[in-house]
């Protein structure tokens, strides 16, 4: 296990003892690929799936959902975590995104900030077409952010 994975595991806490991390991020990486596969994409043929652990153990999934009028367009990071908030949830633990391609994918940048909306830091792990995972964290990818603390 690479040390960026070994880190997110340990971000990644178990809601009870019982759970077991790597079984937790399995499901992450599951539902995120199972997500893409739901995605509304006429116009980019660009699919992307999400799965978001939330503080209460539940996961929320969702996939991209494009508009012809672009800007109404909601990626699949924001899709999964708006579910989850309309459950009461408010605390992200981590989450996967996945994509069909050999690329990884990256979340964009208000994808970014609206997991710092409900994350300070989490893990963030990328799933590409051919089953491969690289782990990264927010604090990574959004450096120096905006939260709500600061209003």
């Amino acid at each position: 296990m690479k040390q960026d994975e070994a880190q997110a595991l340990e971000i990644i806490e178990p809601v009870h003892e019982s759970e077991n991390e790597v079984e937790v991020q399995q499901e992450l990486i599951h539902l995120a690929k199972a997500a893409y596969q739901q995605a509304y994409v006429p116009y980019s043929h660009y699919p992307v799936g999400a799965a978001v652990l939330f503080s209460s153990g539940k996961i929320y999934s969702g996939c991209n959902v494009e508009n012809a009028s672009y800007g109404l367009t909601v990626c699949a990071e924001r899709n999964a975590i708006f579910q989850a908030v309309a459950q009461g949830e408010r605390k992200l633990k981590g989450i996967a995104i996945a994509v069909p391609t050999d690329e990884f994918p990256s979340p964009c940048g208000a994808c970014r900030q609206v997991i710092r909306e409900f994350a300070v830091d989490c893990p963030v792990i990328l799933i590409n077409g051919q089953g491969e995972t690289r782990v990264t964290n927010l604090k990574t990818l959004l450096p120096d952010a905006f939260g709500p603390e600061y209003l």
